[in-house]
């Protein structure tokens, strides 16, 4: 039952009278609720410490309050910088401290006499064990850097990628794993993979279907490698004739047949040595060249189309493939023993099906692209349209759904993308639209076993809850029921210990 509004609480009618009063109760909400709290006077002299506080005073070298209150503050707290706030009267809102007692994140806050002349201070300790209490914030705040750090590592890249070939025509890998877009657990193990490959000389064959990112990653793989100031050369063998492979290959001996060049002509072996040499699309080969490229493997020596010379080359072997190698190893057409020389660390990357919760980031950098291609806007996709993008089975993967956000950019009159939009572009490309899923049901990061499954049925704050009784239950058993003792176990101060004992729930 509410009071009358005559018996409420009121406010003060005066200024100061309001001001006294917010001051009295954050003082006593910060004493609360905080980790500890301590006063020093205008000389720096500590002269009072609340309960929370004490329980560091043991890790500082005090077995009594009455042996710190008195002391001057850089005496009994290493590192403190209470000092400068004294003397500048500048507070220092949210800082770093790190001493034998542990890490803390503080506050302290001059105190100003009616004149404004700072006659002492307040240090708050706001959260101990930082690397604990805070895990969600700086596990965020370090991957923010990481990505912000390789974005920065590749636009340099480019920048000097771009200066290299302007100015020599020199044949770099284009592209590092920050290019690789996604943080699904699919996209995260296939970079950790392909990161581990880098640090390897072996062969390298990504398996994937058409449109997943394999040359992508192939070229991640070379700028991340020992082998990264050398050349990368690539070869699409499913766009060269059967007849030119060979000398594609190996080159040419000057002369070697009518209308050969008089000075010969490299083959892509010899372009990549000292360096990285791609061959896309392997499962596309013909027969009769498997066995030369085998042999060149095998021997680490090449002998150019019309000569008799043979030719060493230091080259590592990427290989990408969207067919089935072993199938066709059991129907005849692959050798077998290519295929072992291949299959030496094979990545298997992932479709965007499987995938769906890195639609939203590749939808984004696309645009993004886009719009710097066409000197516009990048697009903004709606909800919905967001929605029937996740539930696509996406046949033709990134390359597909990059072709369906170009169509839709390059139709739209505005710059917002819905669903409907979307619907019709799929349609008219002979796909009949799947149901829509919401980003947020394509998370595929908290896998459970299904056995377990329905244990995590429930809302999060009830397991979390259920989790922190279950832990302080044990803390104390182990302690024979000692507060102080279970809440230095726990990290967490007695206060919030004993919050958590008056309200289990």
């Amino acid at each position: 039952m509410s009071l009358p509004v005559d018996d409420a609480p009121a406010l003060p009618l005066d200024a100061q009278g309001i001001l006294e009063l917010a001051a009295r109760s954050m003082f006593q909400l910060f004493s609360s609720v905080s980790q500890g709290m301590f006063l020093v006077d205008r000389s720096g002299r500590i002269v009072w410490v609340n309960e929370g506080y004490q329980r560091f005073l043991p890790d500082l070298g005090f077995s009594s309050v009455d042996q710190f209150v008195g002391r001057m503050v850089e005496e009994v707290i290493p590192n403190t910088g209470m000092r400068r706030v004294l003397e500048t009267g500048n507070p220092v809102l949210i800082d770093l401290l790190t001493n034998q007692a542990g890490t803390f994140v503080v506050s302290r806050i001059p105190l100003r006499d009616d004149a404004e002349r700072v006659i002492g201070a307040i240090g708050i300790v706001l959260f101990d064990h930082p690397e604990t209490t805070l895990q969600p914030l700086i596990s965020k705040f370090a991957l923010l850097q990481r990505d912000l750090d390789d974005a920065r590592r590749e636009l340099a890249s480019q920048r000097n990628r771009s200066l290299v070939i302007a100015s020599s025509g020199e044949r770099r890998a284009k592209y590092t794993f920050a290019s690789f877009i996604g943080s699904s657990t699919a996209a995260a193990e296939v970079k950790r993979q392909a990161r581990r490959a880098a640090q390897s000389s072996s062969p390298v064959l990504l398996l994937g279907e058409t449109g997943t990112g394999k040359e992508l990653l192939a070229h991640a793989i070379h700028a991340a490698s020992s082998r990264a100031s050398g050349p990368f050369v690539s070869v699409n063998i499913a766009a060269v004739p059967d007849t030119l492979l060979e000398a594609e290959f190996f080159g040419v001996a000057p002369g070697a047949y009518t209308g050969a060049s008089a000075k010969g002509r490299d083959g892509k072996f010899k372009l990549a040595d000292g360096g990285t040499l791609f061959l896309d699309e392997i499962g596309d080969m013909p027969q009769s060249l498997q066995a030369k490229l085998l042999r060149a493997l095998q021997e680490g020596e090449i002998e150019p189309l019309g000569s008799n010379k043979l030719v060493p080359f230091n080259v590592r072997i990427l290989a990408a493939t969207s067919r089935d190698l072993a199938a066709l190893v059991r129907e005849g057409r692959f050798r077998e023993d290519l295929f072992y020389r291949l299959h030496v660390l094979p990545l298997r990357v992932p479709p965007l099906r499987a995938r769906r919760s890195d639609i939203p980031a590749l939808v984004e950098a696309l645009g993004e692209d886009l719009a710097l291609r066409n000197g516009t806007l990048p697009p903004e996709l709606l909800p919905d349209a967001l929605a029937l993008l996740a539930g696509q089975p996406w046949r033709g993967n990134i390359r597909e759904l990059r072709n369906v956000l170009e169509q839709a950019v390059m139709r739209s009159d505005s710059q917002s993308i819905d669903a409907a939009q979307l619907e019709r572009i799929l349609r008219e490309a002979g796909v009949e639209p799947a149901a829509p899923a919401p980003v947020q049901d394509a998370l595929a990061s908290a896998q459970v076993d299904d056995a377990d499954e329905s244990r995590y049925l429930r809302p999060l704050a009830e397991q979390v809850a259920e989790l922190e009784r279950k832990a302080i239950a044990a803390a104390l058993k182990v302690h024979g029921g000692n507060k102080l003792a279970t809440a230095r176990q726990l990290r967490i101060s007695r206060a919030t210990l004993y919050g958590r004992l008056e309200n289990p729930e």
